[in-house]
């Protein structure tokens, strides 16, 4: 087995108020740094932590808090017992789409943003993905669209509605050949969600905006059947247009709202919880 580097170098560069790495980041910076020159894949071992300890010259739980480390990051896995240690993974996009979504909630991100860069990116991924479906794809997209359709008047059908529309993007997404665009494309998709949620943008109800979305992904699938590019590209952005203003108006109708029911019960609908804990402790 190749050696891991001891090297726990770390880069000094960067204003004199950056926080100094600790000795397990600087550890978990370079056993990444030894996978990706060692071309590791997923199912391989890492050294035990005897093995890591020995190699860093550092205590056991330095080398723990950086497996840790490696661990929420979704690269490794830690499995206990006589045959346990580090198995490497190949991550998902969750974990980065998360932390960039957490970062970027506090932006006060809204839908006109996000659809300044969906407008782009889906049409060049929708047309990258001409000729790539299957017939399985293509089993999930019609499949996909059927389910949209069965949607029934409640508010939690709504949701559901909103959430399986974002899915349908996430389907061609994932068959995107660029890695680079399936993940700006599906992060993008994750913040509508979110935006979804935390707006509740899937009231009241739109009609208008579920017709239209289950119009232009039929015309989207007969377009991929086609095989015709050009087509594609013209439906996604009449879709992403579409969806644009859509979402305008759902926002603007929900600030009207809340400023309408500013002070009616129903409020507490749109609050969490935690503002009550926060106004009985400035009320101690």
């Amino acid at each position: 087995m190749t050696q891991a580097p001891i090297s726990t170098s770390g880069s000094t560069t960067g204003p004199a108020s950056r926080r100094r790495p600790k000795l397990a980041e600087l550890i978990s910076d370079d056993i990444k740094r030894w996978i990706a020159a060692e071309s590791l894949g997923e199912g391989d071992r890492l050294p035990n932590e005897k093995a890591l300890m020995e190699l860093y010259g550092s205590a056991k739980a330095t080398v723990r808090e950086a497996l840790k480390i490696l661990e929420v990051e979704g690269l490794v896995t830690l499995k206990t017992g006589p045959k346990g240690g580090a198995v490497i993974n190949q991550p998902g996009m969750e974990p980065a789409s998360r932390m960039l979504r957490n970062f970027l909630h506090f932006q006060q991100l809204d839908g006109r943003q996000v659809y300044q860069l969906r407008k782009l990116l889906e049409v060049e991924l929708a047309a990258s993905v001409v000729g790539r479906l299957t017939e399985l794809d293509f089993q999930q997209l019609e499949a996909n669209m059927s389910a949209c359709a069965c949607c029934a008047s409640d508010e939690e059908d709504h949701r559901h509605q909103r959430f399986l529309e974002l899915e349908f993007h996430q389907l061609l997404a994932r068959v995107c050949p660029n890695p680079l665009l399936a993940f700006m494309c599906q992060f993008l998709n994750d913040m509508l969600r979110d935006l979804v949620v935390i707006k509740k943008a899937y009231v009241p109800e739109r009609k208008q905006f579920d017709h239209a979305n289950q119009d232009y992904h039929r015309q989207l699938v007969n377009a991929y059947r086609a095989e015709d590019t050009q087509r594609v590209r013209q439906v996604m952005a009449e879709h992403m247009a579409d969806a644009e203003h859509h979402m305008s108006a759902l926002e603007a109708e929900m600030a009207a709202q809340m400023l309408i029911s500013n002070d009616s019960p129903n409020l507490q609908n749109h609050r969490s919880k935690l503002h009550d804990l926060a106004t009985e402790n400035a009320s101690v």
